[in-house]
């Protein structure tokens, strides 16, 4: 039935003199390919937050604690198919699988907003976000495949962070292209269905751009190409692993994953737990505008942009491979402006907006470098599986008591108790981080 999902076939090898012209037109357009297609993932993944303002308006039988947990559900259902669908991923196509899971969640959009209905039943809210964030988690496990097969080891820290930026650009671009909605349609709805006809279009777009592995298109593995081996490479790295294989030999038993994993879910509520309540921070509890906090908004996810190209440059080139010190030095970092952020809480929009704009800057680095250290923990055929391990962690464990849990602690200790909350997180992630000190991200040339 899903035979389409299936891995391409190995081509006939090119002529040695098509080799390099090839590889270097290719990359760059599977390049464009994840770049665009999961900025697009991001245009459709956290309306529901941009809308909980006028949500909260018009259904004041809620409060901040039930609809976090509609955003709880998405997070915990995108985690769990991160690292479900991870697996599923090391074994498709991601020229077909990619765009699939961005279609299936602008269809999830469209509901939100033209069925205005849904918004009278907590249950179906939950239901919906929960539905969208597992066809979400299908976004980031072929990208990181599609990376790990294109490009080597010695280039993988910058690459992976050029692309990470992804997350930034989509990011940034939903409240603005949310507002860009509202403003034609004069409907709140339009933060969803607005957006979900964008992504779609871009979907179909991306499928003309992937391609699967380097084999597929005629060409040799890229280790082949760079003459940039990984330690103990063998022609065993370019056999499709069975699911046992990936959990049992390389990913369960793996203690420095699962310590980068426990950080990452420290890392995703401090990220989670700033994004998210911008809109209901700044509009509900400090009385800004629409247009603030989406400018607030767009502020913190384009801040990232260096910052993100920093640390990986950083991880490469300052600590050699290693990926650990990157990640304690942007998280203390982030919690100077964390701690900034919530002691302004009565201060002016421009501290706010700097704040956000610092902790933009410092906390994408590390969530970066984690998910680049879980691709060189593993062989290339147990990348998505590895990357959905510590992406389960992060949205499980982090992102989604960002949702429900901030709204509680909100209600409960107001939100000093919420920014005390993202400062231990902070600590948190810099003490996992600092367990993988140990290890660097090792590669070898060989005569071929």
């Amino acid at each position: 039935m899903f035979s389409f999902l299936k891995p391409a076939p190995d081509a006939p090898r090119l002529p040695a003199d098509r080799v390099d012209p090839g590889y270097r037109r290719l990359r760059w357009q599977v390049f464009a390919g994840i770049f665009i297609g999961y900025a697009a993932y991001y245009l459709v993944r956290k309306n529901f937050a941009l809308a909980m303002p006028d949500i909260l308006r018009e259904h004041p039988q809620y409060d901040k604690a039930d609809l976090g947990a509609a955003m709880t559900g998405l997070s915990i259902a995108y985690g769990a198919s991160k690292f479900l669908m991870g697996s599923v991923s090391d074994k498709s196509n991601p020229r077909w699988f990619m765009p699939l899971g961005l279609l299936l969640s602008c269809a999830v959009l469209l509901v939100f907003g033209f069925v205005k209905a849904i918004y009278t039943s907590l249950f179906l809210m939950i239901a919906l976000q929960t539905l969208n964030g597992w066809f979400s988690g299908m976004g980031w496990p072929p990208c990181g495949k599609t990376m790990v097969h294109w490009w080597s080891t010695k280039e993988r820290g910058r690459v992976v962070a050029f692309w990470n930026v992804a997350h930034n650009v989509g990011g940034g671009t939903v409240a603005g292209l949310a507002f860009l909605g509202v403003t034609l349609f004069g409907d709140w709805g339009a933060k969803f269905y607005f957006n979900a006809f964008v992504a779609a279009a871009i979907a179909i777009g991306i499928w003309f751009l992937l391609r699967d592995t380097p084999q597929s298109c005629g060409l040799p593995p890229v280790e082949e190409y760079k003459n940039d081996y990984p330690e103990k490479y063998s022609a065993a790295h370019e056999r499709v692993l069975t699911f046992r294989e990936i959990f049992f030999q390389h990913v369960l038993p793996n203690k420095f994953l699962w310590a980068i994993a426990f950080a990452n879910a420290f890392a995703y509520f401090v990220r989670y737990g700033v994004v998210d309540w911008i809109p209901t921070y700044l509009q509900i509890t400090k009385g800004f505008s629409f247009k603030d906090s989406s400018l607030s908004w767009a502020l913190f996810e384009y801040s990232a942009i260096p910052g993100t190209i920093l640390c990986g440059w950083m991880s490469d080139k300052v600590f050699k491979g290693r990926r650990a010190p990157a990640t304690i030095v942007f998280m203390a970092a982030t919690l100077v402006a964390v701690v900034i952020y919530g002691l302004n809480t009565k201060g002016p929009l421009w501290i706010d907006q700097a704040a956000l704009i610092a902790i933009g800057f410092f906390v994408y680095g590390p969530i970066m470098i984690i998910g680049l250290h879980a691709l060189d923990l593993v062989p290339k055929k147990a990348a998505g599986t590895a990357a959905g391990f510590t992406g389960f962690f992060g949205y499980v464990f982090g992102s989604s008591l960002a949702g429900w849990g901030v709204g509680k602690i909100a209600v409960l200790w107001g939100w000093s108790g919420v920014f005390a909350t993202m400062v231990a997180c902070c600590v948190l992630t810099i003490l996992f981080s600092a367990l993988t000190l140990g290890h660097k991200a090792e590669s070898n040339s060989k005569t071929v």
